[in-house]
């Protein structure tokens, strides 16, 4: 590729937006139950608005038995009553398009809760809809295969009624739908063309990647000593998902050209599988969630947390940052309702670090090429949560991982320090709007501890603190906003053997960027390319040092972003 060109969708409205991801049962509160809802997100758009964010990502308000918070849905086609109702949606989307944004659904379709209708219906072996999931008998009087659910045990529960078991790659509440079914598709497309028309803008498409299974189901690889084998093989970007994903398009996107905007959410896709998810000649999707730099800090398993080194970072998003350079397109993020907090994983959340941290990582991450996704409370530093026993945990993964790991024999002493680290709950916990015994949340009692932290770390305090993280992100995002060479610009990466300072440079036309970070606490000098000493500084997240030697000086956890044009 010319530097400085892009292919594909260059004029795409999504390209130089950037998406806020809402986690309704803990951004705001509005009726005082504890537990946040629709008028509360409404009630606080203001925040979104002033921030820059042109996007509003809302994961599940559907009807739910919450067993995975959520994300296993008994009505796609209604409000949660703990959430509100289609008027109070309603509400929130004319308030979202009225200051300028839009609004993309979460879209959960390889699997639904066990009490949605479709299930209740398949139960029955005669039902018209037994094929909508995935039913199989008894082998040996055990389950149909050997594979392992995402949240600990077997992926399969046995029906007494019909002495039958179903499958389900998650929780035992959240049965697998079956794609091969045009039935189930067609539904599915139909729900989705009712949102659309309702007004919403696009989807967030939950491990939509696993949606293609191989018929056959075959056993897979056993792991290791465990009781179950690796079925990913069958059921990873299988074998009909493009054609599904094309399905999707013609009979849903292509009906709305130009307004919507979709993400796959696809765990264990390699760059060469995204090239073609995201080829806009192959009309898929616009962008896929990825999750191999978030497993770089994994060990054995994600609750075996270690140590990130900065130069395996620096290869991963590299790699996709030059995979998708001249075909589809990277979505950016280090947080969402699925992972720990940044500040606290990657950078410090220390009251001497953590601003900087935060916000040297926000700089990092948001000048790569790629629609940044800002999760609640990012913009303010929110960190890890104090968990310190399994009590004080919610989340089913992390509940399910302790019970299995002391059924093994492990004492809880070992388990908790990863749970504690990688755990969702950290996520979690309720937005900190300002210092008061619920952050603001909630009159009530939260349906999730706030973190003690609240009280400095706060919307409101950010709010009055012209250095503090919240007003990094909004100037980040005037910066994509107004700089062509943050959306269009090519991408190098400098320094790759560097373990302590992030840099690269991003070109387009007679533009060029220069962005540092420190990804230390100490002060690091680093040899950089000629030319950019007396460069304009367009952004950065505190004093500098000056150069020494002819070498760039970073103070602990600095970030710059520096322009020269010509």
């Amino acid at each position: 590729m010319t530097p400085g060109t892009v292919t594909g969708k260059d004029d795409a409205w999504w390209r130089s937006a950037v998406v806020y991801q809402i986690y309704p049962r803990s951004f705001a509160d509005s009726d005082g139950d504890g537990i946040g809802d629709l008028d509360g997100i409404t009630g606080r758009l203001d925040h979104l608005a002033e921030l820059g964010a042109d996007v509003l990502w809302l994961s599940p308000v559907y009807p739910s038995p919450q067993d995975d918070n959520g994300y296993d849905i008994s009505d796609y086609q209604d409000v949660d009553p703990v959430f509100g109702d289609l008027a109070a949606f309603d509400r929130l989307l004319a308030a979202v398009h009225g200051r300028g944004m839009k609004l993309i659904m979460d879209l959960v379709v390889n699997h639904t809760s066990d009490e949605h209708p479709w299930f209740r219906e398949s139960r029955d072996p005669g039902s018209p809809k037994r094929d909508w999931y995935w039913w199989r008998p008894p082998r040996d009087g055990r389950e149909p295969n050997n594979w392992g659910s995402f949240f600990s045990g077997p992926a399969w529960t046995r029906d007494p009624a019909s002495d039958a078991y179903y499958l389900h790659l998650f929780s035992p509440k959240q049965p697998d739908l079956n794609w091969e079914n045009p039935e189930v598709r067609e539904a599915v497309y139909a729900m989705m063309r009712w949102w659309l028309e309702r007004g919403v803008d696009g989807f967030r498409m939950d491990v939509v990647n696993l949606v293609s299974k191989d018929p056959a189901l075959p056993d897979g690889e056993p792991r290791g000593d465990g009781p179950y084998g690796d079925g990913s093989p069958s059921f990873v970007c299988g074998p009909r998902i493009h054609e599904y994903l094309r399905e999707m398009h013609r009979e849903v996107m292509a009906r709305y050209p130009g307004r919507l905007l979709t993400v796959g959410e696809m765990p264990g896709v390699t760059v060469e599988q995204a090239r073609l998810f995201t080829d806009p000649d192959r009309a898929e999707l616009d962008m896929v969630f990825q999750f191999e730099h978030v497993g770089l800090d994994h060990g054995a398993h994600k609750f075996d947390p270690r140590p990130l080194r900065l130069t395996d970072l620096k290869a991963s998003l590299g790699r996709w940052q030059t995979g998708l350079a001249d075909v589809g397109w990277n979505s950016l993020y280090w947080n969402n309702h699925d992972q720990p907090r940044v500040v606290s994983r990657f950078g410090d959340d220390g009251p001497r670090h953590r601003t900087r941290s935060a916000t040297m990582l926000a700089t990092v991450l948001h000048l790569h090429r790629g629609t940044p996704y800002v999760y609640q409370g990012e913009e303010l530093g929110m960190a890890n949560a104090p968990l310190r026993t399994i009590e004080d945990f919610r989340d089913i993964e992390s509940l399910n991982h302790y019970a299995q790991a002391l059924r093994a024999g492990a004492a809880p002493e070992d388990v908790l320090p990863g749970l504690r680290a990688m755990g969702r709950d950290n996520a979690r916990t309720p937005m900190q709007w300002d210092g008061s015994p619920q952050a603001g949340f909630t009159t009530g009692t939260p349906w999730l501890p706030v973190n003690p932290d609240h009280t400095e770390v706060n919307a409101a305090a950010a709010y009055a603190d012209p250095d503090s993280v919240y007003h990094h992100y909004r100037r980040l995002i005037a910066l994509r906003h107004s700089e062509p060479a943050v959306v269009h610009g090519d991408f190098t990466m400098l320094l790759p053997d560097d373990e302590r300072v992030y840099a690269f440079t991003r070109h387009h036309g007679g533009t060029t960027l220069l962005v540092v970070g420190n990804f230390t606490g100490d002060t690091v000098s680093v040899d950089l390319p000629g030319g950019w000493e007396d460069a304009e500084l367009v952004l950065g997240n505190g004093p500098s040092v000056p150069a020494e030697d002819g070498r760039a000086v970073l103070a602990p956890w600095e970030a710059r972003v520096h322009r020269r044009v010509g």
